[in-house]
């Protein structure tokens, strides 16, 4: 049985874009990351060590985000997925990038899922 951690909107700026003066700048985007895994040991345990440390996902995603860049939000995602399944082990998981570009649109986004 799988349960789920969400972190929703984490707010990172990235240079992202498909023309070089879209990427000359970091911009404003949220991600949102859903990692399923079996968290009754911790429940029972109460300890960190049983769960995924959802703090140190988002400083990885931060971190991650500040130090590339991309001409695509789906290669962004993708990058994303494999960070968090590499580094945390999740059985599954899903990310959303949402990036304000368009200004007749409240933002655009790419959902992906990934598993081990």
């Amino acid at each position: 049985m799988d349960d789920t951690i969400t972190i929703a909107d984490l707010e990172v700026h990235a240079r992202v874009g498909v023309p070089d003066e879209e990427r000359a700048s970091p911009q404003r985007l949220l991600f949102t990351v859903e990692m399923e895994h079996d968290f009754a040991e911790a429940a029972t345990a109460d300890a960190i060590g049983d769960t995924i440390d959802y703090y140190a996902v988002t400083m990885a995603l931060t971190k991650m985000a500040e130090a590339g860049e991309w001409r695509l939000i789906e290669k962004l995602a993708e990058e994303v997925a494999a960070l968090v399944l590499a580094k945390f082990q999740p059985n599954c998981v899903r990310v959303e990038v949402k990036k304000f570009i368009l200004p007749q649109t409240r933002l655009v986004s790419v959902r992906i899922e990934r598993r081990r």
